[in-house]
């Protein structure tokens, strides 16, 4: 049967590696001496021929244990990666919100860091000031910490802040890789609420998370990867369920080992 929905990202036998060191090397003499023996580094394939499609207005969960490809995969979505074999094409503006603090500049302030990530997210000068003042008042830092520089938040303060900018406006795309992990209680209720909101309005989010209550509550379709690959896609609750045996099996044969 033909699915008739809008594609807005679609990945065909994706494949991205990268580089990892394989000898210490401490100084230039130890680069020199490693590479005149062999190459100090090692390519280590993290996506092997991986086929996802996304369609326009859903919400995909990502899981898997760590080391599976699941942030390689959003980064290279995002743009972050690129990719060195198969093809990806990604139809929309993505908003990510990867990691805790990453994309703030440490040096600036929490107010110049509002302007720097608003414009390069794409927002217009005129989004950016209509939005400054919700964007403060979402991350509920008072006037002082958002005057002060971001080297000098907490990594609850980072959050708070990073959230509340990457969802200022709702984007087309939207990527959350753990980053509501952070933070207490109350506000993370009031992010799943905005995450809600952004869903409802049509934007296409992907929401990565250990926590299977947050995939069940946000999610429509969840993906297992696996070393590189999806192992399981389609129902979140049959996803979630192959999720937890897969944990149980693999403490079961540590267990025996």
């Amino acid at each position: 049967m033909q699915d008739n929905r809008e594609v807005i990202i679609e990945a065909k036998n994706l494949s991205v590696s990268f580089l990892i060191q394989r000898h210490g090397i401490n100084n230039i003499k130890d680069f020199i001496i490693t590479m005149g023996i062999k190459s100090p580094f090692e390519k280590k394939n993290v996506l092997k021929n991986l086929d996802l499609t996304i369609y326009k207005g859903e919400c995909l969960g990502v899981m898997g244990r760590n080391g599976c490809g699941k942030s390689t995969l959003l980064r290279t979505i995002a743009g972050i990666m690129t990719p060195d074999g198969g093809t990806l094409k990604v139809n929309g503006q993505v908003a990510p919100l990867m990691a805790l603090g990453v994309g703030l500049e440490p040096e600036l302030s929490g107010y110049e860091n509002i302007k720097l990530v608003g414009t390069l997210m794409g927002l217009t000068k005129k989004e950016l000031k209509g939005s400054l003042d919700s964007i403060i008042d979402f991350s509920e830092l008072t006037t002082d910490e958002i005057e002060m520089q971001v080297k000098r938040y907490s990594s609850g303060m980072m959050a708070r802040l990073a959230f509340s900018i990457a969802v200022a406006v709702a984007p087309e795309i939207l990527i959350i890789d753990e980053a509501l992990a952070v933070g207490d209680l109350g506000f993370r209720q009031k992010c799943a609420k905005r995450i809600n909101e952004i869903k409802n309005s049509g934007s296409t989010i992907i929401y990565v998370s250990h926590h299977l209550e947050e995939i069940k509550n946000i999610c429509t379709r969840a993906i297992f990867m696996e070393d590189g690959k999806i192992a399981i896609s389609g129902d979140v609750n049959e996803v979630c369920d192959y999720y937890q045996t897969h944990l149980k099996r693999k403490v079961a044969i540590q267990t025996v080992i």
